[in-house]
């Protein structure tokens, strides 16, 4: 089906991606985190879906963007609906096609995407494509997608595997001797993780906790040049421009090819701090004892698959991540955990956490205008100062009109400082 924009008006009544549609139509999905969701889009299509991760980058991506949402809305808004439209300009299946969006369902302007998309989409021409919600806020929930249990199972199971090899793929791709060795290593791992999923094997917390005792050995036996320090950089920030390379124009990328050791939190860090959300609103605003009984048991179920990555890269040379529950911590003297809009307290947490395991250099990858980054992040890195003194933090604003040379010009300055502060502690400690 070709677009058209006379197919639709503004009072339509959006479609729904119904179960008859499960095998007939491709669920498109945004990009963001690459080793997860290359994990992800493994599991949805071992569970009967037909799904694409949108792979298209570059210029036009932004053009479409800013064609359908305004300027002044969210920046990872624009991207994602400027990513799919440019997805379905270049397509011949318009009439077997489904978009999938995720939402958070807080008070943050994410919680509008699916409404912008929607918008967008008619203008477009495009108002016959379905788009699916989701989400755990029982936002939208007449959908042919279902979240079964076995489905949940092993999403819960990709996550770890997928923080576990970002995480070690962080630790150790700047000091590779041979060029790709990290890489390969990483994706030969999710090649073999989707052909046990697909066996229904490597989904229970015995079969997890041998596979990352397994990963974890092979990270550690990588031929690695270590005999010189290098700058340890952490990313935090909204949680899409954090993660994804379309939204921080391929930060950690950059980074390493700047001779520094990157680190970006994992996905589980943000899906805890939603779930300790849920109780802190029993705790602080009387609101559903339910619920918050139900995040606590989700917690405990997601603090042991944590302890099974923690234990495994603790046998290693490698030095683990920290409990969740340690970086909750942190945030508190500087940020309430009442405050909870966007990432909240999370990215005052994480970097506090950063800063203390050794990534003195933070930066806040930032969308313009977003309100939950420029209280949580630019608000606190004062505080933060004044707690660990030798914080070298930045903000890096991203919008259609940020230029990347101005981006990574300030980056460099960051880094120049870095190296001072290292070549500062060879002379010293001669």
């Amino acid at each position: 089906m070709e677009k058209d924009s006379t197919f639709v008006s503004d009072n339509f009544e959006y479609p729904k991606f119904t179960e008859d549609m499960v095998k007939t139509h491709t669920i498109l999905i945004p990009s963001m985190l690459d080793i997860h969701m290359a994990l992800f889009e493994g599991v949805l299509k071992q569970a009967g879906y037909k799904v694409e991760v949108c792979k298209n980058q570059g210029p036009a991506v932004v053009e479409e963007g800013l064609k359908y949402v305004h300027n002044d809305t969210c920046y990872p808004a624009l991207l994602v609906i400027g990513q799919f439209i440019d997805n379905l300009n270049h397509r011949d299946d318009l009439d077997k096609i489904v978009l999938l969006i995720t939402q958070t369902g807080g008070g943050c302007r994410a919680s509008n995407y699916i409404h912008l998309l929607r918008k967008a989409l008619i203008k477009a021409g495009y108002g016959y494509i379905p788009v699916v919600s989701l989400n755990a806020s029982n936002l939208e929930k007449d959908s042919g997608f279902k979240l079964t249990f076995k489905l949940i199972r092993k999403v819960a199971a990709a996550i770890t595997y997928g923080d576990a090899l970002m995480y070690l793929r962080n630790k150790t791709r700047s000091y590779e001797k041979n060029k790709g060795d990290v890489d390969n290593l990483t994706y030969g791992f999710v090649n073999e993780l989707l052909a046990e999923f697909d066996k229904g094997k490597g989904i229970s917390n015995h079969q997890i906790k041998k596979n990352i005792n397994k990963i974890a050995k092979a990270f550690d036996n990588l031929d690695l040049d270590l005999s010189k320090a290098k700058p340890k950089v952490g990313i935090v920030g909204e949680i899409y421009i954090k993660y994804a390379s379309l939204g921080n124009n391929h930060l950690e990328d950059f980074l390493v090819s700047q001779n520094a050791e990157v680190m970006v939190p994992g996905l589980f860090g943000f899906i805890l701090y939603s779930l300790y959300n849920g109780i802190y609103d029993n705790l602080i605003y009387g609101r559903s004892k339910k619920s918050a009984l139900i995040n606590k048991a989700l917690i405990w179920y997601i603090r042991r698959l944590e302890k099974i990555m923690i234990d495994a890269i603790g046998k290693t040379k490698i030095t683990p991540m920290k409990y969740f529950s340690h970086t909750k911590d942190l945030s508190e003297g500087v940020l309430d955990h009442g405050v909870k809009m966007g990432e909240g307290w999370l990215l005052t947490a994480e970097m506090m956490e950063l800063v203390e395991i050794g990534y003195s250099n933070v930066i806040c990858a930032q969308p313009f205008g977003c309100l939950p980054n420029h209280i949580c992040g630019k608000g606190v890195m004062k505080k933060i100062k004044s707690i660990h003194p030798d914080a070298n933090i930045i903000a890096i604003d991203y919008d259609p009109s940020a230029t990347k040379v101005n981006q990574e010009n300030r980056i460099k300055l960051m880094l120049a400082i870095a190296r001072e502060k290292i070549e500062e502690g060879e002379k010293a400690s001669l």
